[in-house]
C-alpha cells in the first residue's frame, strides 16, 4: 500500500502531516518555569482564588474539629463504664452528649455548605481560564505563518486545543482547592495532634519523611513519562484525523490493513507510556497507605500504654487514630495530585509553546491602501527570489509587468513555481528579496486586509463549509444582502442548479461538501468572488475536475467575473489560455518566455513543446 503510505504525493498539508507523524514524545523542559507560568497566568483570577482559600481552609478547620468532639463523647461514656464495673451506679451524661452531637451536625454542615461554595467558584474559574486559553489559541492560529502549518500536523494542534487545555481544566476545576484543604488539614490536624499528645505526634510526623522520599522517587521517574503521554496522544488523534479525512483513498488503495497497522502502532506507543505514568501514579496510594497503617500501630501501642498510666483519656486516642487517618490521607492526596500536575504542567508546556510560536509580521501600523479604481491592478514583479527554505530558493529574480484589465496565464510543469507566484502575491509569505509593486505601493508596506480585499481567489480546491449556499456565497461580502447574492447567482449559473434542490438557496452543504457536485461547488465558489468584487483575480486550474459542459458554464461564468479586472491564470491545460493577453512560461522558479499564444508557438521553444504534448498520441 505504497500510495498511502507515502502521502508526500498527495498535495496540501497532509504529506507534511504524515511525516510529522514520525516525531517522537519530548521531554519536559522547563517545568518550574511552565509551572511559575501558569500561576502567573492565573493572576487575573487571584481575589477568586484567595477567597477559595480561605473557604477551602476554613472547611478544613471545620472538619478537623470532629474527631476531637467525638473523642469526648468516646471518654464520656468510657468513664461511665468504668464507674459502673467499679461498683458505681451508671452516670451517663446525655445531656452533653446531645450538645456535642448538635455541635458535630452544626460543624459538618458548615465544612460542607464552605467546601461546596469553594469548588462553585473554582469550577466557574477553570471554565473561564479554559476559554480564554482556547480563544487565544484560536486567535494564534490565524496569526502564524503559514510556514508553521508546513511543518506542523494538524492532530499536534487539536491536542493542545482539546486535550491539553480539558486537562488544565481538571486540574483547576478538582485539584487545586484540593491542595489548599489537603495542606489546611495537614496543619490543623498537627496541631491537634500535638494538643493531644506531643508524644504520638512526633511518632506519627517521623512518617512523614518516609512518605516523601518514596513520593519524590516516583514523582522523578514519572515526570517525563506524563510529557510523552500528551505527545503519543497528539500523534495519535492526527494519525485517526488523517485518515478520516482520506478515508476515500485508503479503501481505494485497499489500505485498511496498512493504516490498521499503522494505527495499533500509534496506539501502543501511547497504550505503554499511558501505562507505565498510571502504573507509577497508582504506586503512590497503596505505599502511603501502608506507612500510614503503620502509624495506626504506633498510635495504638503507645496510646494504650499512656492511658494505662493515666497520661491520655481513651477517646483522645480514637481521636488521635481519627487524625492520623486525615493526615495521611491529604498526604496520599496530595501525592495522587502531584502527578495530575505533572501532567498538567506538561500540558501547559505544550500549550504555551503553542502560543510562542513567531506571529506574522504585524503590519497594523501600514496606512497605505489601494485605492478603488478602474484603474486598480497593475502588478509589478521585480526581481523575485523566494524559497520556503533560506537554503532553497524556488524563484529566481522573478520579473514581470502586468497593466490593469490584463489576463495573464501562468504556465509550465509540476513544481515550476506557478502557484508560489500567486502565494507571495496574496502576502502569505514574505519575500527573501526583490520587490512586488501593486499600482505603485510596495506590498510590503501594505496591510494583508487591504491587499486581500482587492484580490479574489477560485482555485482548483474549493473550499466551502457546512452552512446553507446563500451563506457559503454571502462569505464572500458578509453585508451582502439576500437580493445581491442572488444577482450574482445567477450570473455564475449558481441559479440554475439551486432551482433544483429540494430547499434551494437554503440547502445546508454537509461537512464532506458531498451533497452537491464538483462543478455545483466549483460555480458556488466563483459566485463568491463575484460578489467580493475584486479588483484582482486569481483563478488556479479552477475547471480541471468537471465536465465539459459544466467546464463551459464555470467558463463563461469566469469571463464575466475577470471583465475589466487584472487576472491570473494558472493553467494546466494550454487550450483553456489561448485568449490570454499575456502567457508567462514558467520553469525552475523562472520565466523563461513569454508573449501571447500565437507568438509563443511561433518561437518553437519551451511553450510549442509544452502545449504540443497536450494533443501528442503517447
Amino acid at each position: 500500500m505504497s500510495k498511502i503510505k507515502d502521502k508526500s504525493s498527495f498535495s496540501g498539508p497532509m504529506g507534511k502531516r504524515h511525516r510529522m507523524m514520525q516525531l517522537n514524545g519530548k521531554k519536559a523542559k522547563n517545568f518550574k518555569g511552565t509551572f511559575k507560568r501558569l500561576l502567573f497566568y492565573l493572576n487575573e483570577y487571584k481575589y477568586p482564588i484567595i477567597f477559595v482559600a480561605i473557604l477551602s481552609v476554613l472547611s478544613s478547620l471545620f472538619s478537623i474539629a470532629g474527631p476531637k468532639l467525638l473523642g469526648n463523647i468516646t471518654t464520656t461514656i468510657f468513664k461511665s463504664v468504668v464507674d459502673s464495673i467499679s461498683g458505681n451506679k451508671i452516670s451517663i451524661d446525655f445531656l452533653y452528649i446531645q450538645k456535642v452531637v448538635i455541635a458535630l451536625i452544626g460543624i459538618y454542615i458548615i465544612s460542607t455548605f464552605f467546601n461546596y461554595i469553594q469548588r462553585y467558584i473554582m469550577v466557574g474559574i477553570s471554565m473561564k481560564v479554559s476559554y480564554d486559553m482556547r480563544k487565544k489559541i484560536s486567535e494564534k492560529i490565524n496569526k502564524l505563518p503559514l510556514k508553521y502549518f508546513d511543518n506542523t500536523n494538524q492532530g499536534e494542534i487539536l491536542s493542545r486545543l482539546t486535550n491539553d487545555v480539558d486537562a488544565i481544566n481538571r486540574t483547576l476545576s478538582h485539584s487545586m482547592s484540593q491542595i489548599i484543604i489537603s495542606f489546611s488539614t495537614i496543619i490543623g490536624v498537627t496541631i491537634m495532634m500535638f494538643y493531644i499528645s506531643p508524644l504520638l505526634a512526633v511518632v506519627t510526623i517521623l512518617i512523614l519523611p518516609l512518605s516523601m522520599l518514596f513520593v519524590m522517587q516516583i514523582v522523578k521517574r514519572s515526570q517525563k513519562i506524563f510529557k510523552k503521554q500528551q505527545d503519543y496522544l497528539g500523534h495519535l488523534n492526527d494519525h485517526i484525523e488523517e485518515i478520516f479525512s482520506l478515508h476515500l483513498i485508503v479503501k481505494a488503495f485497499n489500505g485498511e490493513e496498512k493504516e490498521t497497522e499503522k494505527f495499533d502502532k500509534l496506539n501502543n506507543e501511547l497504550f505503554d507510556t499511558a501505562w507505565k505514568s498510571q502504573f507509577l501514579s497508582s504506586l503512590m496510594m497503596p505505599i502511603i497507605h501502608i506507612i500510614g497503617n503503620v502509624g495506626y500501630v504506633a498510635v495504638a501501642v503507645i496510646g494504650a500504654g499512656l492511658v494505662a498510666k493515666g497520661k491520655l483519656f481513651v477517646g483522645d486516642i480514637q481521636a488521635f487514630i481519627q487524625y492520623v487517618k486525615s493526615f495521611t490521607h491529604p498526604m496520599a492526596q496530595i501525592a495522587n495530585i502531584s502527578n495530575v500536575l505533572q501532567q498538567t504542567v506538561a500540558a501547559a508546556e505544550r500549550v504555551f509553546e503553542f502560543l510562542d510560536e513567531e506571529e506574522l509580521i504585524n503590519d497594523e501600523n501600514n496606512k497605505n491602501k489601494i485605492i478603488k479604481s478602474e484603474e486598480v491592478g497593475n502588478v509589478t514583479f521585480n526581481n523575485i527570489s523566494f524559497g520556503y527554505t533560506e537554503d532553497k530558493i524556488i524563484i529566481n529574480k522573478f520579473s514581470a509587468n502586468i497593466k490593469s484589465g490584463q489576463k495573464i496565464a501562468i504556465v509550465g510543469p509540476t513544481g515550476a513555481g506557478k502557484t508560489t507566484i500567486v502565494k507571495l502575491l496574496m502576502k502569505y509569505y514574505d519575500i527573501n528579496s526583490g520587490d512586488l509593486i501593486i499600482d505603485g505601493i510596495n506590498i510590503k508596506n501594505l496591510k494583508k486586509s487591504y491587499l486581500r480585499e482587492q484580490i479574489g481567489m477560485v482555485l482548483q480546491d474549493t473550499w466551502l463549509y457546512s452552512d446553507s449556499i446563500l451563506e457559503n456565497i454571502r462569505y464572500g461580502r458578509m453585508n451582502a444582502t439576500d437580493d445581491e447574492v442572488i444577482e450574482v447567482a445567477k450570473l455564475s449559473h449558481v441559479d440554475t442548479f439551486v432551482k433544483m434542490l429540494p430547499d434551494g438557496y437554503n440547502m445546508l452543504i454537509n461537512e464532506d461538501t458531498d451533497n452537491i457536485s464538483e462543478g455545483q461547488k466549483q460555480l458556488i465558489t466563483i459566485a463568491r468572488t463575484m460578489l467580493s468584487n475584486p479588483k484582482i483575480l486569481i483563478l488556479d486550474e479552477a475547471t480541471s475536475s468537471v465536465d465539459t459542459r459544466t467546464e463551459i458554464q464555470i467558463q463563461v461564468a469566469m469571463d464575466r467575473l475577470m471583465k475589466n479586472k487584472t487576472s491570473f491564470i494558472i493553467a494546466h491545460r494550454l487550450s483553456t489560455i489561448k485568449n490570454a493577453d499575456m502567457i508567462l512560461v514558467m520553469d525552475e522558479g523562472d520565466i523563461v518566455e513569454s508573449g501571447n499564444h500565437k507568438e509563443l508557438l511561433e518561437l518553437n521553444g519551451f511553450y510549442s513543446k509544452l502545449y504540443n504534448s497536450q494533443f501528442s498520441t503517447i
